[in-house]
This record gives structure tokens, sequence and C-alpha cells, in this order.
């Protein structure tokens, strides 16, 4: 036991001693995190903030036209412009306009779009009737829309929808305003306007849980797990730069000289650096609840429980560490461990869901992604925030990474054999 905690104590004056290191080894995750979560988070402000330049050109002046513009300026999400520097656009210089970037999106409404839609309703129901077939080709009305390219395809393909919605809806007071005019053709007794409610079917949205209360996802629930995971694998090259520093200097051929079995060395920096990895996630997990909210920031929700959350922030320290350890005793040089760890951590968090969500990646990443022990990490903590998990679900995560640990540790253990 006194060699473990002389080990121990070894260790950590090492850590001490490099304070530059410690600092950065503590601030930079952070600062990182709060980098990462203001960036997120003002971009979906900005989304329900700032409305979006729209140059809307109706010349349909009608049914159609007054729909569409009253639709659009009840969505609160565009900034609607009639004209450039007081005069109407025609087509060409509306186009022109939303090329230039001036407007993000460009409407025009023809003449008489709402008359001629009125007409071709008529023709149908008239034709109906009468108990005649006639062809459903027509005169269409063609509103175009012209968008910035610099636009985005899921926002163009919303818009669009959400166009067509409102045509539709033109179309069908038309068709029940023209069936009303037949009807009382037909009978003595006249009827009313059909009116149809457009809240017949109400959808309700909300996040799924197990429980009844729930934490909200938002930019920093998202970010505090991720950035913690990256943090916690970033202390790989720390860890690793140590082991190779004491080969370098000799300090680790004095110890094989005494009766220090090589188990009782890795155990001290197990020990070590699993104190560390614990107080930078309890670190970055206090900002994100307390710091946060000052900054105007979302307060971090932890909804799970707290010694699962220890559980699984220790499985997943356990897989930095053993990452660390392999890499100390493979790498040559300082050189090759300071760049291979933290080349091969980025890419295992790119590929784990640290900077992208897994679900967005195409699907040979997705399967990829699995073998990342940051995402075994990361899914496991939200299991805790967002699925309100208990032990079950995230014992698989816990047992890859402690597998993963495993692996690494029998590979320094066969490279210790080959050093003796």
């Amino acid at each position: 036991m006194n060699k473990l905690n002389s080990l121990i104590y070894k260790d950590f004056l090492l850590l001490i001693r490099d304070r530059a290191g410690l600092c950065l080894m503590f601030l930079m995750p952070m600062l990182l995190v709060l980098i990462m979560t203001y960036l997120q988070d003002s971009t979906f402000n900005s989304i329900n903030e700032t409305r979006i330049p729209l140059l809307l050109v109706n010349n349909d002046n009608d049914s159609l036209g007054i729909t569409i513009e009253k639709q659009i300026e009840e969505s609160a999400i565009f900034s609607i412009s009639h004209d450039i520097n007081g005069i109407k656009p025609d087509r060409k210089t509306l186009e022109k306009a939303v090329a230039k970037g001036d407007f993000m999106i460009g409407i025009l409404i023809p003449e008489n779009a709402t008359n001629q839609i009125r007409k071709n309703v008529k023709r149908y129901v008239i034709s109906a009737f009468n108990g005649q077939n006639i062809s459903l080709d027509s005169d269409s009305v063609e509103v175009e829309i012209f968008i910035d390219p610099v636009t985005k395809s899921s926002f163009r393909n919303t818009l669009m929808s959400t166009l067509r919605e409102y045509a539709v809806r033109t179309e069908s007071d038309f068709l029940f305003r023209e069936i009303t005019s037949e009807v009382n053709k037909l009978t003595p007794v006249p009827i009313a306007d059909i009116r149809l409610s457009r809240n017949q079917v109400i959808i309700r949205e909300q996040y799924a849980s197990m429980k009844e209360r729930q934490a909200i996802p938002n930019s920093v629930q998202h970010n505090i797990p991720a950035w913690s995971m990256f943090a916690i694998f970033f202390i790989a090259i720390s860890l690793a730069g140590n082991i190779i520093k004491e080969r370098e200097e000799g300090s680790f051929t004095r110890l094989q000289t005494m009766p220090c079995p090589s188990g009782l060395y890795i155990l001290g920096k197990i020990i070590t650096y699993m104190c560390v990895c614990l107080l930078q996630l309890v670190t970055i997990f206090l900002m994100g609840m307390y710091l946060f909210p000052l900054l105007g920031l979302p307060a971090l929700v932890i909804e799970g429980n707290y010694w699962l959350l220890l559980i699984m922030g220790a499985c997943s320290a356990m897989a930095a560490i053993g990452y660390g350890v392999a890499i100390g005793k493979i790498a040559a040089t300082h050189q090759q461990a300071a760049i291979f760890a933290s080349v091969s951590v980025v890419i295992l968090a790119a590929i784990g869901g640290i900077w992208i969500p897994v679900f967005v990646m195409p699907q040979p990443m997705q399967l990829l992604s699995a073998v990342s022990p940051l995402n075994w990490g990361l899914e496991g903590f939200y299991d805790l925030f967002f699925r309100n998990g208990n032990l079950g679900s995230i014992l698989p995560e816990c047992i890859f990474s402690l597998a993963f640990f495993i692996i690494c540790i029998f590979v320094v253990f066969i490279k210790n054999k080959q050093y003796e």
C-alpha cells in the first residue's frame, strides 16, 4: 500500500509541477464548452428573433394574393417588403434583387390569379352537378418564388410546402362557395355557405419521456455531455507525455530496479488520472449549472441520478486513461505521442457524434460511430440527461468502455514484456 501511495504521490507531483499544462487541461475544455454553446445558442436565437427579408409583389390583389400575404405576415418569420426604393418591381427586377442578396426570398403573384382559380373550380363543380366527366387539365396559376442560392435546401422545402398549403386553402374555399351556389340553384330553400374550421386536427408536439418531468433539450444540454467527453479523452495527451517523460529521464528504469510491479505502476496512473477526469466532469457540469445562466445561456438541468452520472463518467474515464497509457507505451518519442493522441482524439470525436449528430451522418459513418469510445460515453450521458435512463440503460455503454480499457491495458502489458 505504501508503494501505491508513493506512486500516486509521484504522479500528482508531475501534474502539479507542470502548472501550464494543468491549467490547459482544465481551462481549454471549459473555454471550448462555453464557445460552442454560445455559438449554437446564438444560432438558435437568430433563427427565432431575426426575420428573413422577403420581397412580395402581389399583382393579384384578390383572395389568393391576400391569403398568401396574410399568412406570411402572421408567421412572424419574414420581414416583408412590397417595393424597392418606393418602386414596385417587375419580374426581372425582383429576380435581380434576390440574386444580389438584397432579399433572401422573392414572391411574385401574377394578375388575375384568383379569378383564374375561381373559373377552374366553377367549371369542375358545374360539370360534377351535370354528371359530366371533364379533363382535369386547366390553365394553372404560376406563383413564382425566387430564392437566394445560399439558402439551405431544408428551409427552401419548408417554405414551398407552406406556400402550397396556402394555395390549397384558397382552392378549398372557392370549392365550397361554388358547391353552395350550385346547390342553391337546385333547392327551394337556400343553404348557407359551407365553412370549414382550420382547427379540426390539432397537432401537439412534445418530447417523449418516461417520467412526468423531463429536461428540455437545448444547446447546453447537448454540449455539456459532448464536450465533457472530448475533455476526458484529451487527457490522453498529458498521460502519454508523462509516461514518455519518465522513460526518457530514466524514472521508469529506476522503478523497475525496485520491487515495484508494472501493474502497480499502471494502477497509480489510473487512480491519479481518474481523479483528474472526474474533477473535469464536475467542473464542466457546475459551470453549466451556475455560470451559464449568469452569461445569458440556459442552465444545465440534470434530471438523472447523480450516482449514475458518476458511474458513466468513471467508465468513460477508464477508457480514456487506458487509451492514454497505451499511446505512452507504444509511442517512441514525446512528439509522436502528442501528434497521434491529439489527432486520433479529434477523429474519434468527429465520428462519435461530438461535432455532428450521428443521425445526420451517412450510413457508413453511422456504423463507424459505434466503435468510437466517445460515442459510448455520449450516448450514456444522453440516456441519463434526456431519456430518464437507469443503470440498465447505460450498462452497454459502460461495458464497452471498460472492455476498451481492458484491451488497452492488455496492449500495455504486451509492450512491457517486450521491454523486459
